[in-house]
């Protein structure tokens, strides 16, 4: 069948088949075909990097607000990126689906001897153990910081770091020496003088902070965003009750702010 624009169409899939993972590779193949979008047919792996990203962040955003429905839609929009990768790559005749899917079950099988041999790990923490030391393994010769992805944020980062050089044998003792070199760290940050000097130290202090969090089970991103997040809904309400009462912050005293702050912080949620 042909279009008034000479090109063949496509006939749409059923809603049986579009509920179906073979349903999807099916319309990411035409749409990457000779006969699909302009668009999808020019993408490449590094063309998508950024809507990866983008993707990821939209999904631990809808795991943050505990809706289901959104976390459905934002997972299948991940999907959605993986497997256009796939795609690509089984065009180049890199890997297909079947390698990818492999590769992860078969992760998933031998590092899980307990459940799938005859290896006991009793708790979770046996089993996160257990998990490491089949990866250290497998990893012989390599770093214990090979594969974390410095595309992370910051302070993940930092924590991801933290926890790798940890479970090599290198960290504190106790959270009273994480507290130590924090204190330590911001006595130098205070006394730095030099732009450059306070940079260095500024990470530095940050990267103590998120050694400390760890000691506490704290997540130093999700600590972050949270507190970011409740300082944006209060300075949009003091936002609304300057311009109720026409008061310009840029002029107003630091006592009048912070008693406007703290009007703002009462005001029911």
């Amino acid at each position: 069948m042909f279009t008034s624009r000479g090109t063949i169409a496509v006939n749409r899939p059923t809603n049986r088949q579009l509920k179906t993972f073979s349903g999807l590779r099916s319309v990411i193949a035409t749409l990457r075909g000779p006969d699909g979008c302009k668009w999808d047919r020019v993408q490449t792996h590094t063309s998508l990097r950024p809507y990866m990203v983008e993707e990821a962040a939209e999904t631990v955003a809808a795991l943050d607000e505990g809706d289901s429905e959104h976390l459905c839609e934002e997972l299948g929009d991940l999907l959605i990126e993986i497997l256009l990768h796939v795609q690509i790559a089984e065009e180049n005749g890199d890997f297909t689906v079947e390698d990818v899917i492999f590769g992860i079950s078969d992760k998933l099988v031998r590092r899980h001897p307990h459940v799938f041999g005859d290896a006991v790990a009793d708790t979770a923490e046996a089993v996160v153990q257990q998990w490491d030391e089949l990866k250290r393994a497998e990893r012989v010769g390599e770093s214990a910081l090979y594969g974390i992805p410095e595309t992370l944020p910051a302070l993940a980062l930092a924590q991801a770091v933290q926890r790798r050089a940890e479970k090599a044998g290198f960290g504190f003792d106790s959270r009273e020496q994480a507290w130590e070199v924090l204190r330590e760290e911001l006595v130098e940050l205070e006394s730095a003088t030099i732009p450059a000097e306070q940079a260095d130290e500024i990470g530095d202090a940050l990267f103590a902070i998120a050694n400390v969090a760890r000691w506490y089970g704290a997540d130093a991103e999700d600590a972050l965003r949270l507190t970011t997040r409740g300082f944006s809904k209060n300075f949009r309400r003091l936002e609304r009750i300057v311009d109720d009462r026409g008061v310009d912050l840029n002029s107003a005293g630091v006592e009048e702010k912070m008693a406007l702050w703290e009007e703002a912080k009462a005001e029911p949620a």
